[in-house]
């Protein structure tokens, strides 16, 4: 069974009015985010996005699953990005540079120096990072990037460039992470090889290269999220296109054409 997602266009004052035509026509409008809403709602356990930024989002942090539950959300919050494309000079922030106090975070939130204590990485197209719960994280202005994450509308701003929106200093530093937190995981995709970017906890990703993507598809049925990266991908006979996600119980019907790229994800 196929589904294809409903998408949901959010404007954002760091948004961007070049969005790509595969995403459709926007008439000028400051589009930063394309969500892709699945028919269970906040059941569903994944949620994917399109981000296209301008300006410097939010320095941000995600509650874990216990302190999320403790607050009356349904589950936490760890996500992951995919770089798809890079201005000269873009940059992703993850984690902290040093180990710092929760103190000292406080101030520096207030002051705007925490701009400073962020590990500001230079980003390039294919760069995949992780964002575990509680690490206290940033996307840079000239960035196109696909974000995987647990499906729940759960933010806790730190500090904003003085945008005129609700900061949430008690609760996001109740749950930030005070030492520099690298995961394994973040690297380098080779766009032309199959590879599993993510195995857990929360959820499974896949990153699809063309034809040889059939030899690594689960097998079993399952509850899996489609997102091409490209044009030439199809399920069964029907194609799928870039700027589409779908939502599919067998994985195994997945083709890719030569050059095609996807995402599948799948809750672990």
């Amino acid at each position: 069974m196929l589904t294809r997602l409903q998408t949901l266009v959010v404007e954002k004052p760091w948004g961007r009015t070049d969005i790509p035509k595969d995403f459709g026509n926007f008439d000028g409008r400051r589009v930063g985010e394309i969500w892709f809403a699945h028919p269970d709602g906040t059941a569903a356990p994944i949620l994917v996005k399109f981000l296209f930024t301008s300006e410097r989002l939010s320095i941000q942090v995600h509650p874990d699953d216990e302190a999320a539950h403790a607050v009356g959300y349904p589950r936490g919050k760890e996500e992951c990005w995919l770089v798809l494309d890079a201005e000269p000079g873009a940059e992703l922030g993850v984690g902290l540079k040093a180990e710092t106090t929760r103190k000292a975070l406080r101030d520096a939130a207030l002051d705007g120096s925490i701009v400073d204590m962020i590990d500001w990485r230079p980003a390039r197209p294919d760069d995949f990072v992780y964002n575990r719960a509680g690490t206290i994280h940033a996307i840079g202005a000239g960035l196109t990037v696909v974000e995987v994450q647990q499906n729940i509308d759960c933010t806790y701003r730190l500090y904003d460039y003085g945008r005129p929106r609700e900061l949430h200093l008690d609760a996001g530093l109740a749950v930030a992470e005070t030492r520099p937190r690298p995961d394994l995981r973040d690297g380098h995709v080779d766009a032309a090889e199959n590879s599993l970017l993510v195995d857990g906890p929360h959820f499974r990703l896949l990153h699809l290269a063309g034809p040889d993507a059939a030899a690594i598809l689960p097998q079993e049925t399952g509850d899996f999220t489609f997102t091409p990266l490209s044009q030439g991908c199809t399920i069964g006979s029907e194609a799928v296109r870039l700027g589409e996600c779908v939502a599919i119980d067998r994985a195994d019907l997945i083709a890719l054409a030569p050059g095609a790229r996807a995402l599948l994800s799948w809750p672990a």
